[in-house]
């Protein structure tokens, strides 16, 4: 098997291979129920949650195990020592926590807190270092959700009411999840157009640009029917973002001729979305942008006394009481219940956030308070390594242009939205994120265990990068 676009003529080749890939084995008594488990986890991880998390399970364990015995090179790789310092740093907030405030701490230390970001590991070993099956498996999470969307919560009945104006989260955890899926989804089908609109069977032009047609709308409308201002803002800053890097790659590699077209359709396509969004739906958007200004106002004077309780301004009140905690113990943190902690014994935090809130809307900031400045080097690290890998896996050949490019959109997008809701601390949050950074770490361990072989790849600007 070798990677990109990976089609013979208007067949595509098999999806799962009889083996793992010429990038890494294991037996097959592992391959097939792992593949399976991984299937299942993507198609129903937010569907049907009973099969779903389960599923999710099998594919962490039979691929840990699966990378520890059989994978060779890659057991050796950053993540698994992060994933080692991700227990650590846990064990040790824990212990220290026993000793300094034992009234806050449960008797053994939870480990699954920064232990379930490294499910990737098993997902990225399972995908084989494959484009073809990265692509398959986002494919069916992106199916599985449109599917849930349509059947949980109220169904058409609750798509009817957005369209009426009222805020809905699709049966999702709450209203922010749903809508923060809905993005994600959004962002991919951009980044991911070309393959839809020029498919290089010619029988499938037509479909392929109806179920894009369709697929946006869907999303679209579910991002604006959401009314969550947090995913608005990360798609108004990565969508550009995405944009800026590919024209600039374009540029640089003497191809911006040849991109106007494709550039173009899209961000056509974009417009008639965004125009439709604002004709239907301009009261709702303006109400929802504005309702908080003065809010924001205040923070901007310093008037950090005087935050009223709105859903803004409880944000703002959890993070200033936990920036009260986090530097009484900045190193090591409160353990892995502080978000609990800081909610439940700030004394000046209002009756009701204690009884209707237990975190703290802010990823990084939950991270730093429970695990210290030691948690947030290992997420630092993580990002920097993924982030880095990408690049390289890009430049040498070894990761189709737009995976690299939906990676960067996608890093830029779960910055923006964990600033305001703790999405990695929650289910649906831990399976996007696995999803997505196993499908880029695969074609990481692809080019490096290329590069171990001394296998010479196509350099930037080659048109190896389609």
């Amino acid at each position: 098997m070798t990677l990109g676009d990976e089609r013979v003529g208007c067949r595509t080749a098999e999806l799962f291979p009889q083996r793992v890939t010429t990038y890494w084995r294991g037996p097959r008594y592992l391959w097939w129920p792992g593949m399976i488990a991984l299937i299942l986890y993507a198609f129903f991880g937010i569907l049907y949650s009973d099969l779903g998390s389960p599923s999710g399970t099998v594919t962490a364990v039979l691929g840990l195990v699966a990378v520890l015995v059989y994978g060779t090179g890659l057991r050796s790789s950053a993540p698994l020592w992060l994933l080692l310092a991700a227990v650590l740093v846990q064990l040790l907030s824990w212990q220290l926590g026993v000793l300094h405030h034992p009234q806050f701490m449960e008797d053994t230390p939870k480990l699954d807190r920064l232990a379930k970001l490294f499910i990737f590991v098993a997902i990225a070993w399972w995908l084989g270092g494959s484009s073809r099956n990265t692509l398959m498996v986002w494919s069916l999470a992106l199916m599985g959700y449109l599917i849930a969307a349509f059947t949980h919560g109220g169904g058409i009945q609750e798509w009817l009411s957005g369209l009426q104006g009222q805020r809905v989260g699709f049966g999702i955890r709450n209203l922010q999840h749903g809508s923060m899926l809905f993005g994600v989804a959004f962002l991919g089908l951009v980044v991911f157009a070309r393959r839809l609109w020029k498919p290089g069977c010619p029988r499938l032009v037509w479909p392929g640009r109806a179920v894009w047609s369709l697929a946006i709308l869907l999303c679209g409308t579910g991002i604006v029917i959401g009314q969550t201002r947090a995913v608005w803002l990360a798609l108004i800053i990565s969508l550009p973002v995405a944009a800026a890097i590919w024209l600039a790659v374009s540029a640089r590699s003497g191809e911006l001729a040849r991109m106007v077209r494709p550039l173009l359709m899209t961000s056509g396509a974009m417009l008639v979305v965004v125009a439709l969004g604002l004709y239907v739906f301009h009261d709702l958007l303006v109400e929802r942008v504005l309702n908080e200004s003065g809010v924001i106002a205040r923070l901007l004077d310093g008037d950090l006394a005087n935050i009223p309780y709105t859903s803004i301004g409880i944000r703002i009140n959890s993070w200033i009481a936990a920036f009260q905690w986090i530097l009484e113990r900045p190193i090591v943190g409160w353990g892995g219940d502080a978000r609990t902690i800081i909610i439940d014994h700030t004394p000046w935090l209002p009756a009701f956030v204690k009884e209707q809130f237990g975190h703290l809307h802010n990823f990084l900031i939950e991270i730093w308070a429970a695990y210290g400045v030691l948690g947030v080097a290992v997420i630092g690290l993580l990002a920097y390594w993924i982030g880095r890998g990408t690049w390289l896996a890009w430049r040498y050949g070894a990761m189709p242009g737009d995976i690299a490019l939906f990676g960067a959109a996608f890093f830029v997008y779960w910055v923006v939205v964990n600033q305001f809701e703790s999405y990695n601390s929650f289910g649906t949050g831990v399976y996007v994120h696995n999803l997505v950074v196993g499908g880029l770490v695969t074609h990481i361990w692809a080019w490096q265990a290329q590069a171990r072989n001394g296998v010479i790849l196509f350099r930037f600007g080659s048109r190896g990068h389609e």
